[in-house]
């Protein structure tokens, strides 16, 4: 007869984050609960004003934040992005979509072999890694873990209620809303004596078929790829948009209504009782 295991009592964690915990601490925490938050970032130029971590900045502090009002758990952060396209510019450091892709895998499957069945990949860099983050977590799930829910959460889609009525201006990469964002919870990282009002004339450079304002309204566009060394060209600052704006008002509005919104995705993923992690496919 096999004996039946009760579940440990739950138990104040010393952090949110895996890598301070132990092993046992994690199987405690299984005990109760299968949320695990993904923070992904990248490291490239941000501007004159804006460290080179500003993306992954961004996705630590809202996994962070989001794991400690939710009370679930996140993994060490990943660095690195596709950021290619930022590539003429010292310090960026790119990985390829493909390589991306195979590295959220094997980390979800790892997550997922323990008993992770809620997984929450939290993107710092707007946008540009949604493609690998998306594709890797979607083959995961149809060919590999059906029982687990997967779901990708990106500033530039959780903010879009709220960015319009924080910002003064266009918002683009190394704009007032994302420097804003890190000048509020890493006092010191930007270099304020560094803001700029240079940015991209999108009409020119795009000829009106890419938005000039993330968070505002897009034209009847096509994606358009450049390259790092075009972007050096018609962007010699690095900066796409005024970060003249910056204000720590404006990075506590934008951060506060992000973790709220995560918070409510955990709270949702917590009490799902629908069809997502519960259907296995056919085998073909």
């Amino acid at each position: 007869m096999t004996a039946t295991v009760e579940p440990t009592e739950k138990t104040e964690l010393p952090s949110v984050w895996m890598q301070d915990l132990t092993w046992e601490e994690v199987e405690g925490y299984l005990a109760h609960d299968d949320i695990a938050i993904i923070p992904v970032g990248a490291t490239e130029q941000h501007g004159p004003a804006g460290p080179l971590g500003v993306d992954s900045y961004v996705a630590i502090t809202l996994a962070e934040d989001t794991a400690q009002r939710a009370g679930v758990l996140c993994t060490p952060p990943v660095w690195f992005g596709d950021s290619s396209h930022h590539g003429g510019f010292p310090g960026t450091i790119s990985i390829r979509t493909e390589t991306q892709i195979a590295l959220m895998r094997d980390i979800c499957r790892s997550l997922v072999k323990h008993g992770f069945r809620k997984i929450i990949l939290v993107n710092g860099h707007k946008g540009s890694n949604l493609p690998g983050l998306v594709s890797s977590v979607r083959g995961l799930h149809e060919d590999e873990a059906p029982q687990a829910i997967f779901a990708v959460a990106d500033p530039l889609h959780l903010a879009r209620s709220a960015a319009p009525r924080i910002k003064d201006t266009r918002e683009h990469h190394a704009g007032e809303l994302e420097l804003s964002h890190i000048h509020h919870r890493f006092p010191g990282l930007i270099r304020t004596e560094r803001l700029t009002d240079a940015g991209v004339d999108f009409q020119e450079v795009f000829g009106g078929f890419v938005g000039d304002d993330l968070f505002g309204p897009a034209p009847d566009g096509v994606e358009i790829m450049w390259s790092g060394a075009e972007q050096r060209a018609f962007t010699p600052t690095g900066s796409f948009s005024s970060s003249l704006g910056l204000s720590d008002q404006k990075g506590k509005d934008y951060h506060e209504h992000i973790v709220g919104r995560l918070v409510e995705l955990v709270e949702w993923l917590r009490g799902y009782t629908g069809p997502l992690g519960t259907v296995v496919p056919e085998p073909r």
